[in-house]
């Protein structure tokens, strides 16, 4: 049984993102949840939530196993944009784009205890 969680409008961007999820994808979420709280990215900090939540919902909405979890899948998609721009020299302008992604992690496991 798949479970999904997901994390809309996080404010960093998917490509950075998607660094840390190539990392997790296909691993038990025991071993994901330890190797995202050791990264020294920011960005670690929110995907880790993002598993933990995965987790709670297959255990607590599913009963599923905790410990027999595995992340399936786990992406990042393009979210907002936040266009700003900044003065430069000559009177010229220079946009500046803050990108914000959406973050989905669905795991698996067997059914039951």
């Amino acid at each position: 049984m798949e479970v999904r969680a997901l994390a809309a409008d996080q404010p960093i961007t998917p490509r950075k993102v998607r660094l840390l999820l190539d990392v997790i994808r296909g691993r038990p979420v025991a071993e994901a949840l330890t190797l995202l709280a050791h990264m020294p990215q920011p960005s670690a900090r929110i995907v880790l939530q993002v598993v933990k939540s995965a987790a709670a919902n297959a255990e607590n909405n599913f009963d599923l196993n905790p410990d027999g979890l595995v992340v399936k899948r786990a992406f990042a998609g393009d979210a907002r944009k936040l266009s700003r721009f900044k003065a430069r020299s000559r009177g010229r302008v220079a946009p500046r784009v803050k990108r914000f992604s959406h973050i989905e992690i669905v795991v698996e496991g067997d059914e039951g205890f």
